[in-house]
């Protein structure tokens, strides 16, 4: 229900705002160090993006049951990743919270 330009428009400066934005927030905090819980946190986040691609994606998925390239279509997957079975972070934890925010959609504007 939009002109095409206008939207064209707005992806485009949605592209370009990317870099301004996220790169001071990446330099801010590169140096901080991190807990063995949080990299542990971290590698359960990055096998859950393991599940959704190998499971669920349509494109991995396609890739894989028309006899696509493996090696290519496992080269977006982390290098490590971590599982463990009906894991529930403490709750008011900062995991808690952003398992929140990941299942209950926010009014943002």
């Amino acid at each position: 229900d939009r002109e095409p330009e206008k939207l064209y428009q707005f992806a485009k400066d949605a592209v370009n705002s990317v870099v301004p934005a996220y790169g001071p927030i990446c330099e801010a905090h590169k140096d901080e160090p991190y807990t063995e819980k949080e990299k542990q946190w971290q590698q359960m986040r990055r096998g859950r993006y393991v599940e959704f691609n190998l499971v669920y994606d349509r494109g991995t998925v396609f890739g894989l049951k028309t006899g696509g390239r493996i090696e290519s279509i496992l080269m977006s997957l982390p290098e490590t990743a971590r599982w463990e079975y009906n894991h529930h972070p403490e709750p008011g934890s900062p995991e808690a919270e952003i398992l929140d925010a990941f299942k209950h959609a926010r009014e943002w504007v």
